[in-house]
């Protein structure tokens, strides 16, 4: 019997050595090595602001803003996802505790025999109540730390969708400015369909009077009508817009469609500098690669959970309780039972599942690596984007306001010429159509410009989301201290 339980010892021991396997952690693996600098910076650059949107100083643009962090739904979502992620860590870290339950049961049953009386015994039938209460304890040994390893991965997931909340508000913040300063263009737009509208009005009636004193042919009339006519169905077409970016600022601010949301403003010139910073920083400002890097640490922590999975599990267990045929006297029962049952499994033959489970992890955990490296890259994508973007539209704007100084001055004279009968009246109509195109232009790429930068910080991301999380939601993650999350 003993050599037969040292044969058992042996074999376990030997199948536990076996299902040992080496885990390369995903983490300790070389990681991109991030350039000193951006290819496109004018000098030594500054820390990169926080609230952004702030330096426009257009209060509208903040009250929208923070209406947004408040109630919009794609920020809600991502909220409770976040609060699903907190209550999965909690269930994962309570399986390393110790797990107690009180059972009780009552049972009351009939039986036919001999049965003894009070004075003689006999056959018949008589009644048994029985009842029972005991407390059970069960705590499994973490020995190769499967259990740590699961929380760890369920810590890291946490982590992650904290980082997907930020992501998300830095995301809607850019969107609702962008929007802002649409609608902003739009409004130009109209304004400038407005004055042009009136200039060819008055071209018009200017161009009549001299038909009707037969110095030019009627096809000035028809000309000038046609270029009115041009003037007053682009109109329509940008107030359409307008009406349609309200509705997305409306929604993106948690409201119903409406033409209230947007504002009035049709300032275009103001825009704040939006500091870059180095390179290093943008690994630790933008929450969607800190997302990244905690999904790669929980797919690292489940490798370790796959493996530890292929070694003995060693439970422990305890019960404690009383029996009795009355109710109020089961706790003074002379009946009292008790069991305590260490149970070790190991597993022999399980056709490769095991095996097949670390495979997996690991393949998972090289993709999450690979995903981490294509979002970094992506992240400097965007940055060297957008301050490529800057820099040309910057250059645009320049030469647009030469074009449009030129294009002024060129109307005037044409229109000087025309109306002294040098010329005809198709300069003026080239001219009057160029001068609107270019100023049209003009607010265009103004608009493009704020967009670019817009555009800028998000790419940048922030640390100012860390804050407002709070503020506006007022939660605390279970177990994630400051420590801890610096990490």
């Amino acid at each position: 019997m003993k050599k037969a339980l040292v044969y058992i010892g042996l074999l376990v021991l030997g199948l536990s050595v076996s299902g040992c396997v080496h885990h390369t952690s995903m983490i300790d693996k070389p990681m991109l090595s991030v350039p000193d600098a951006y290819s496109t910076h004018d000098t030594t650059p500054s820390p990169p602001i926080g609230r952004w949107w702030e330096q426009f100083e257009d209060e509208e643009l903040n009250l929208l803003i923070e209406s947004a962090f408040q109630h919009n739904f794609d920020i809600a979502q991502a909220y409770e996802r976040l609060l699903q992620s907190d209550a999965v860590f909690r269930k994962t870290k309570a399986a390393r505790g110790l797990s107690l339950t009180i059972e009780g049961s009552g049972n009351r049953s009939r039986q036919s025999g001999f049965f003894r009386g009070s004075s003689e015994g006999g056959f018949g039938a008589t009644t048994f109540n029985s009842y029972t209460l005991s407390g059970a304890a069960r705590y499994e040994l973490d020995l190769w730390g499967k259990l740590k390893s699961n929380a760890e991965a369920s810590r890291s997931d946490l982590r992650a969708s904290e980082h997907d909340l930020k992501a998300v508000m830095v995301s809607i913040s850019a969107q609702l400015a962008d929007l802002y300063y649409l609608a902003a263009e739009q409004r130009a737009q109209i304004e400038l369909s407005d004055q042009s509208i009136a200039s060819f009005k008055d071209t018009l009636e200017r161009v009549e009077q001299r038909y009707r004193g037969g110095l030019v042919p009627a096809i000035d009339v028809y000309q000038a009508r046609q270029n009115l006519s041009a003037a007053k169905a682009q109109k329509p077409v940008f107030e359409s817009a307008l009406a349609v970016t309200r509705n997305s600022l409306a929604v993106l601010a948690g409201k119903f469609p409406n033409q209230e949301t947007g504002g009035s403003t049709t300032e275009l010139d103001r825009v704040p500098r939006l500091n870059e910073g180095i390179p290093s920083q943008l690994l630790t400002r933008r929450p969607d690669i800190a997302a990244s890097l905690e999904r790669l640490r929980a797919s690292d922590e489940r490798v370790g959970a796959a493996i530890a999975d292929r070694f003995p599990s060693f439970n422990l267990s305890g019960n404690y309780g009383g029996t009795s045929d009355e109710l109020n006297n089961i706790l003074d029962s002379p009946n009292i039972f008790w069991n305590i049952l260490l149970q070790i499994t190991q597993p022999v033959i399980d056709w490769g599942r095991r095996k097949a489970e670390v495979s997996r992890t690991e393949a998972v955990s090289r993709e999450h690596l690979a995903a981490y490296h294509k979002t970094v890259l992506n992240a400097f994508k965007e940055v060297e984007d957008a301050l490529a973007k800057i820099s040309a539209s910057d250059d645009r704007i320049q030469f647009l306001r030469e074009q449009v100084d030129s294009s002024d001055s060129a109307l005037a004279l044409s229109l000087d010429n025309y109306l002294q009968g040098l010329t005809d009246y198709l300069p003026v109509l080239t001219e009057q159509l160029r001068n609107v195109t270019a100023k049209s232009n003009l607010l265009t790429s103004r608009r493009q410009f704020i967009s670019d930068r817009i555009q800028l910080a998000r790419a940048l991301g922030g640390s100012w989301a860390d804050d407002l999380i709070r503020e506006n939601n007022e939660y605390t993650i279970s177990e994630l201290t400051t420590e801890e999350k610096e990490r």
